[in-house]
């Protein structure tokens, strides 16, 4: 059944897409295969990190995450230039469905925005943020696939190393997020507003390292 559901949400999603395309009168496909691709990603990812023979076990909703969230996208927003446009109305609105923890909502609206324009960056990190929260924090091959369009589309951006980077660290990929966060800070501005956090998560994330290894020397 949970095949079934994941199939039918991707279907679905890519439907309306290109039902509002043609609504609006767009001829040809560009715009739709990266969309498409992200979801066959999405879909690939499920398939080798879920386990849909399992029964569900629902849980409660954690009021932490919704702070989480909120504080996910202010982190983002404060990562882009100075007096920067908020960005299109689609990305707004994915924003307010992510600050309340509606991830997959606000990764439906965000694809339309990729729909609009493929090489939307913020749209794109946006996008990889709502996937790694829908996650629960983990790192997916989707959302993989949107912090590297991401990054392709706007190369000096800040946003996407910093987080592919906090995404590796909470996966447990430790040393690939120190090193992406490290190379970061190596090569941003003295003056860089988010500098002075991003050097507080490398040498509290050194911190957690540095425990972590004397534990496991522990006899």
């Amino acid at each position: 059944m949970s095949w079934i559901i994941a199939m039918a949400t991707a279907l679905v999603a890519l439907g309306a897409i290109v039902l509002l395309r043609r609504r609006r009168k767009e001829a040809g496909r560009q715009g739709i295969e990266p969309v498409g691709a992200a979801l066959l990603l999405g879909i690939a990812g499920y398939g080798l990190q879920a386990s849909p023979g399992l029964p569900g076990a629902p849980k409660a909703p954690v009021q932490e995450r919704v702070g989480d969230a909120q504080a996910l996208v202010e982190a983002r927003k404060g990562m882009g230039e100075p007096g920067a446009p908020a960005g299109s109305s689609w990305l707004v609105i994915a924003d307010g469905m992510a600050r309340n923890g509606r991830y997959a909502d606000a990764s439906a609206v965000l694809l339309g925005a990729l729909d609009d324009n493929p090489r939307d960056a913020d749209a794109w990190l946006a996008l990889g943020n709502a996937l790694v929260g829908h996650a629960d924090g983990m790192l997916t091959p989707a959302a993989l696939y949107a912090y590297r369009h991401a990054a392709e589309a706007a190369p000096e951006h800040p946003g996407p190393p910093f987080f592919l980077g906090l995404a590796l660290a909470q996966s447990g990929r430790l040393a690939e997020g120190r090193a992406m966060w490290a190379d970061l800070l190596a090569r941003s501005p003295a003056d860089a507003p988010w500098r002075a956090d991003l050097k507080l998560r490398i040498d509290q994330l050194d911190a957690f390292i540095a425990r972590q290894e004397a534990a496991s020397a522990a006899p």
